[in-house]
């Protein structure tokens, strides 16, 4: 089941729901009982390996200058 953002307008708490995702546009009532939330944005970071296996370079790589040492 997904989990949602939400955040209250009244008293500023942020918190998160597990609901079905017919479900991600009803009302949700924060922990201390407000009504007034809205749906917060939330993105997913998705990390692995290259399709060879190995992880992926972290920086930009070499450009074939002198800094590459060959």
């Amino acid at each position: 089941m997904p989990t949602y953002a939400y955040r209250c307008r009244e008293c500023t708490t942020t918190f998160e729901l597990n609901r079905p995702m017919s479900e991600s546009s009803a009302p949700a009532t924060c922990p201390d009982g407000h009504r007034d939330t809205v749906k917060l944005l939330t993105t997913v970071a998705l990390t692995g390996t290259t399709s060879g296996g190995g992880a992926a370079p972290a920086g930009g790589g070499c450009c074939g200058g002198g800094c590459c040492g060959g």
